[in-house]
């Protein structure tokens, strides 16, 4: 893969931070001053640069939206008290993110792209990332079709940018998610482990009828029998059965999540049993009923740990036991926030200080 040229950076005239309040963050409104580009043109990635952040113009037919090629990434960044901003397995993003691609059509980013772009990125915009408890500088990867043609075939010129968002909860209190069994987000062979805009339009629907029925998210089942558990609308879905971690098996109607991955190694670091494998919606009915299912949490960037408050199937819900008393997701949330803060050994060289 060729890189004709390194990053030029045009700085914003007026800084947007001093308008912020860091106290209320909401989650994906506010955005910081610049964010990067670079473009796929001829076979090559060129004309990486800094500008200011701001809309942009973009062509009417581009692929990208008449047929959603695009695919995006989510991370977060810390600050700590060296200064020293901490990326928790961004290389890991990156490795996803060219999956995600190569299923789409779209061109192999380069390590170098990414990791430069964003570590340029960031040093300039370092002072949005919030320093309040709970808060990070969200960070969000995604590349699209920059093609100018409407007819369906792989498009041959694409972009990849960066935009920085300094955020708070994602979920401000435990959530109540429902069993769908009717829609479906993901089949066998298609896109559901890519990163792709698509999975995430379709879903906007059914997620909708949820929560108008006062559910924050849906727990997606197999798009087949609608039997088995899958994932959550945001983030994978975890139960504690039997004072066992237990979490749907990864498939191509799976996405693998970076916080799965970490939640089950370190799970595992800390002594608790983890399984892989199927779960059916009737287990985990029963599960709920007769108290072997103790714990549920959804597990994703944005969110990190979810609790699961209760679990909605067509004729009933059912609520867990109270947060407080969840011994093992607790843990988890507590040794995860501290490796990715920097206020506890990583074991598995999981942050990247920048």
């Amino acid at each position: 893969m060729v890189i004709t040229d390194k990053i030029s950076i045009q700085k914003t005239g007026a800084s947007r931070l001093n308008q912020v309040d860091f106290s209320n963050i909401p989650f994906g409104k506010i955005y910081t001053d610049h964010m990067f580009l670079a473009d796929y043109k001829n076979g090559a990635w060129s004309n990486q640069r800094i500008i200011p952040y701001g809309y942009m113009p973009i062509s009417p037919a581009t692929p990208a939206l008449h047929y959603g090629q695009s695919i995006f990434e989510g991370m977060k960044a810390i600050r700590n008290d060296k200064d020293e901003v901490l990326i928790f397995r961004p290389y890991d993003n990156w490795q996803r993110l060219n999956k995600s691609g190569y299923r789409m059509c779209m061109p192999h980013l380069p390590e170098e792209i990414f990791v430069e772009g964003l570590r340029t990125l960031l040093d300039l915009d370092k002072n949005w990332i919030p320093k309040t408890e709970g808060s990070s500088l969200y960070i969000r990867p995604f590349m699209y079709s920059a093609d100018e043609y409407i007819g369906i075939r792989p498009s041959e010129n694409f972009t990849f940018q960066i935009i920085l968002c300094p955020v708070g909860a994602y979920y401000s209190t435990p959530v109540k998610v429902k069993v769908e069994t009717h829609y479906t987000r993901a089949v066998a062979g298609g896109t559901g482990y890519a990163k792709a805009g698509g999975n995430y339009g379709g879903a906007i629907y059914p997620a909708k009828l949820a929560q108008d029925r006062g559910y924050h998210q849906l727990i997606w089942t197999d798009g087949i029998e609608h039997k088995y558990i899958e994932e959550s609308g945001t983030m994978n879905v975890m139960f504690v059965i039997n004072n066992k971690l237990v979490t749907p098996a990864l498939s191509d109607s799976i996405l693998a999540g970076i916080t799965r991955d970490s939640v089950l190694k370190l799970a595992k670091h800390l002594g608790i049993q983890t399984e892989e494998r199927k779960i059916s919606v009737q287990e985990l009915r029963e599960g709920l009923e007769n108290g072997s299912v103790t714990e549920a949490f959804g597990a994703g960037t944005a969110a990190t740990i979810a609790h699961i408050e209760l679990v909605g199937f067509d004729d009933k819900d059912i609520y867990l036991p109270p947060i407080e008393n969840r011994k093992i997701s607790n843990l988890i949330y507590k040794e995860l926030d501290a490796i990715k803060r920097g206020n506890a050994p990583d074991p598995f060289m999981w942050l990247a200080k920048w």
